[in-house]
Order: C-alpha cells, then structure tokens, then sequence
C-alpha cells in the first residue's frame, strides 16, 4: 500500500484535488473549471459543502 501512496504523491494527484474535479465536472461539465477547482482541492471542496444545500451550511 505504501507503493501506491508513494505513485499518488509523485503523481500530485490528493483526495481533495480528485474530489474537487469530480464536484466540478458533475456541476459544470467544462475542462477548464476542473482543472481551476482541481488547483484548490479542499478549499473548493469546504465552499461547495457551505453553499449547497443540504450541506455543511444547511
């Protein structure tokens, strides 16, 4: 398992970055936002969770 963690970081690919590009493919369908949003990672992933419905906020 630690091989695989190891390609991960190598690769820079995070939890919050894989996270964020889903969340903004899944709203936007555009290349150019994920990639934006993918930069943010969890920042991206914390504002979604506050601004959507039924999320963190509410």
């Amino acid at each position: 398992m630690s091989s695989a963690k190891d390609t991960a970081t190598q690769a820079g690919i995070g939890l919050g970055s894989a996270i964020a590009v889903a969340i903004s493919w899944s709203l936007h369908q555009s290349i150019i936002w994920a990639i934006v949003h993918g930069f943010l990672g969890w920042l991206y992933v914390i504002w979604h969770a506050f601004t959507r419905p039924g999320g963190i906020g509410g």
